[in-house]
Order: structure tokens, then sequence, then C-alpha cells
């Protein structure tokens, strides 16, 4: 499979100055996402807190931008915090206060500061597209039809039956009527027409960012916050708000960072450019990678991401493997260790700001139902994984006695420490963090080959994605790759290098062979410098 190289980074887009400013700390960066629920427990309830998260911070990142002890990640984003009835958070019923089992708000001040003194970011779900039912205003509007806040929410007489996978408008129990919940019965959606609710919207953002210290936020379910003309997703009104919130999150603070959650093709993810949130989630790259490496080819691998190269900055689009709601790489890929590793390689030297869910680093396994997929954090092999001295609030995976945090530290081969090289090498790395991804033919599509490229260095990946040996794999490329010169293979995962490079006067490679054979289901990433 041949491709042609790319424009530079960035060349299509346009985007508003105060987000392209605030990019610093984003270059080379990778993000954690934690459930606190099932992160550490600090008090023996079963529930992961604060304070347990507190504890665990060194884990994340400890502040040496030079050690490898911990994950290096630059920012954390936490799933819901805020008071909610249920085990997830996504329905919450007050926006001011931290969930009791969490600890107070307080305890996440604290967390802040702590944060912030070893260099991590911290991100807070912020969920706008619905509520909880048993969230004060809509209990309130339920009970009275003339209540203020009756028009928080949405309502019809009769039951519209909107066909769709799932029911959407809910029976009330107090009256002959219905209200709109998208997901739940248990989550009545926001009526963003209502410029009452955009302004408490905007209220609780200013909370979170003023009065308790965060960095910013991963909104939720954006595609579904206004509903028009009968349409459920993506708006007009939808991508009107989105525009009015980011401006205003900017307002209050400048540097502060946005990323929305849009689970759909790219095509449909770029109509929520350029002003609306500072990056989003790119699934479709998620989707590429694990089939790649589940199939073993590459063919399709490059797709969305040289797209997205092409139409945006790096640091306005976040790759990742699995998230809360879907099943965990380990389980996807058949609980293969090798695969593991080469999906962690290709997430972390694609261009964009990489997100890792808790436990990924690990190789945790999970499938649905969802509670399945958020269980606690496997941290050593004595008693209940040395999450909890109680009784978790979730039962462990089967495999936690030896997959493990206590166990990978001490194993230099173990996935947790082939993720701390690989996200310590992208944050020191300026071809990595930054560069111009530059695909390679291989003449086989079982390789995966590309360079991230600046001015005249850069760094190759060569990953042999099927189960077999292959020998003397010639790469070349299709136009111009680097300066023309001698350039040195120098490994980056403590092997040894590979064979030195000549790049002519048309600045092409020309079947280069960087090592004699490629082991199955492994990775290789050498730094190319001009002698």
């Amino acid at each position: 499979m041949r491709y042609v190289a790319v424009a530079a980074l960035g060349a299509l887009c346009v985007f508003d100055s105060a987000i392209s400013a605030q990019t610093d700390w984003k270059n080379g960066a990778t993000c954690y996402e934690v459930f606190v629920r099932s992160f550490y427990d600090s008090d023996g309830d079963g529930i992961g807190d604060l304070k347990g998260l507190i504890q665990k911070l060194d884990y994340i990142n400890d502040g040496n931008a030079r050690g490898t002890r911990s994950l290096g990640a630059r920012c954390i984003w936490l799933m819901p915090v805020a008071e909610s009835p249920s085990y997830h958070g996504y329905d919450v019923t007050n926006y001011y206060r931290v969930n009791p089992q969490y600890g107070t708000n307080d305890d996440f001040k604290k967390l802040i500061v702590q944060a912030h003194r070893r260099g991590i970011k911290v991100l807070v779900d912020l969920v706008l597209n619905h509520a909880s039912s048993e969230h004060p205003f809509f209990q309130e509007a339920l009970k009275d039809s003339t209540s203020p806040h009756r028009n928080w929410f949405l309502w019809s007489a009769t039951n519209p039956e909107v066909k769709g996978p799932y029911e959407v408008w809910h029976r009330s129990p107090v009256r002959d009527e219905y209200y709109y919940g998208l997901f739940w019965s248990g989550m009545p959606d926001w009526n963003y027409n209502n410029p009452a609710v955009r302004a408490e919207a905007k209220k609780i953002a200013a909370f979170w960012l003023r009065e308790m210290g965060v960095d910013g936020f991963r909104l939720d379910a954006i595609p579904y916050l206004v509903e028009e003309n009968g349409e459920r997703m993506h708006t007009n009104g939808t991508h009107a708000f989105l525009r009015e919130f980011s401006a205003f999150v900017h307002t209050v603070a400048p540097n502060a960072f946005t990323i929305g959650e849009v689970w759909d093709s790219t095509g449909v993810l770029l109509t929520y450019y350029p002003d609306q949130l500072d990056a989003h989630f790119a699934f479709d790259v998620s989707n590429e990678i694990i089939s790649a490496v589940r199939t073993g080819s590459s063919q399709k691998l490059f797709t969305t991401v040289l797209r997205l190269q092409r139409e945006l900055p790096a640091n306005r689009w976040s790759p990742f493997l699995r998230n809360h709601d879907q099943t965990r790489t380990m389980t996807e890929l058949g609980g293969s260790l090798s695969q593991a590793r080469l999906a962690a390689t290709l997430l972390m030297t694609f261009p964009g700001l990489p997100f890792v869910y808790y436990g990924e680093e690990i190789g945790m396994t999970g499938d649905k139902p969802d509670p399945r997929l958020r269980t606690p954090m496997q941290w050593t092999r004595g008693y209940a994984a040395g999450f909890t001295r109680g009784e978790p609030w979730e039962s462990f995976q089967s495999d936690a006695t030896f997959r493990n945090v206590e166990v990978e530290d001490h194993d230099s081969s173990s996935l947790l420490n082939h993720y701390r090289r690989l996200i310590h090498l992208r944050a020191q790395n300026p071809d990595l963090a930054s560069g111009e991804l530059v695909p390679l033919d291989a003449h086989d599509s079982t390789v995966a080959a590309y360079v991230r490229r600046s001015r005249d260095h850069a760094v190759l990946v060569v990953a042999n994605l099927g189960f077999y040996p292959l020998s003397n794999v010639k790469l070349s490329s299709l136009d111009r790759l680097l300066a023309p010169g001698f350039y040195k293979a120098r490994s980056l995962l403590g092997r040894a290098g590979g064979a030195s490079l000549r790049i002519g006067v048309d600045g092409r490679v020309t079947d280069y062979v960087p090592l004699p054979s490629l082991a199955p289901l492994e990775s290789y990433l050498f730094q190319l410098s001009r002698r």
C-alpha cells in the first residue's frame, strides 16, 4: 500500500488565537483518565476517593522529568466527581459539590495543589447534556408545572413516540405527561433553548475554574445538547452553544483546556471545529489502531490520522485506545501482551494529544456490562489487589494476581514499563512531540512504517504486526522525506541501532533496510540524525 506524504501540520486549519497560544503544556504530553471510585481507597470503605488519588499521584507523575519511575502523564481527566446517586456519576444532583463518597470540596482543592506541584493538569468530566432525575430543579419541575425551573427541561402532554433504538420520552410518575431523557429515565435532558440553562452551564464552569482550580473540562455527550426540529444530534443549536460556551470558558480562564466527546465519524467530528471546544477525541483513530493490531494489517492504519493531521493542529485532537465505555484493549486483543505493546507503540508515536485509560498500562481486562469496564485498579498481589483494606465496591478481574503494578514494576519488559518508556520518550523527543507523520512504503501490509519528522532529523517507527518474522524489509518514500545526507539510526527502545541511511539529492528514502529481520509482533523506534 502506497501513501502520499501530507502537507505541513495544520496547513488548512484556521483557529482562534486564544486557543493557539495555550499549547505549551500539551506539546509531547500524555493524559491519563481516572475513575476515582476505582483508583485507590484511602479509608477502607471499598470506594476510591480523592485522598487515595492524592496518595497515588506519584504513580501518575512524580514531578521528576528525567526519571522514569512514574508514568509521566502531564494531565489527568477525572470521570465525574460531582454529587450523584449512581456509581458512575453521570447523573448529577449537585454540580457544586464533590460526591461525599469521594471526599469534600476541600479535598478536591488539595488534589489540585498536589497535582500542580507535580506538573499535572486536572480536567474534570462536565456532564451538561442531562441531570439526575433526583436533581432538585427536576424534582421541583416534575411536581409543579408552574415551577420557575419547569422550562429547564423538555415536556410533552403526549408521547411523541420518537423512533430509535430506545425510549427517549418517559412517562411522568406525577401526572399524565412525558419528559425527555435521551439516555435513561433517570437522566432528564436540560433544555438549552432556555437562556437560563445556558447561563447555569456557564456558572458551573466558572465555579470549577475559579473556586475549585481545575485546568479544564472533558465534556460528555456534546452532540446531543440541543434538540431541533426532531433532530437529536449535531444540530445548529448545539454548535452555536458550544461556540458560546468555549468563548466563555476562555474569558474566565484563557489557558483552560476543553475536550469533547463526539462519538461519530471523522467527517462529523470535523464539523465541531474550529471554535467549538479546544479538542475532541478521535474515535476513528482508536478503531484503526486496534483493528490494525488485531488483524495484522497496516492497510487502513493511516487513513484518519493523516486526515486529522492535514486539517488540524496536533494538540486539537486526541487519539486513544479505549475509554470507560469500551471493551478494554487487552480483552479486545484476546489477551495478547505482544499486541497490546504494539497498540501502545502506535498510540504513543502518533500525532495528537493521547489519552490512556487507567489500568490500560498494566493490561487490565474488562468487557460489558459497564461496571466490568471500570473495575478497581490492580496495584498489588495482596488482598483486594492493594486497592482497599475493605470490601471493594466491584469485584476484581480474574487476572489481578499477576497483572498488577507490583508485578510489572519490577519487570523491565512489562507492559507498564513499555508505557513508561514511551510516555517519557514522547515528552522528551521533539520529533514525537510535534513532528509530522509521514508513512513509508514497506511493500508488505503486515508492516507499519512511518517517520515523525522535523527539519533534518526524525524518528522512524517500524512495527511488524504479523505473527511471523520478516527478513530484509525495504522501506521507501514517495516524496522528499529528509534533507540529503547520511543519517545514523539510533535505537530509542534500548536495542541495537539500525543500519545507517543515505538520503539522496531528491530527499527520498529508497529500499532502506533498517534491520536484517523484524521479529513477529514487535516494534522498533530509531532516531534518525544527520551526521
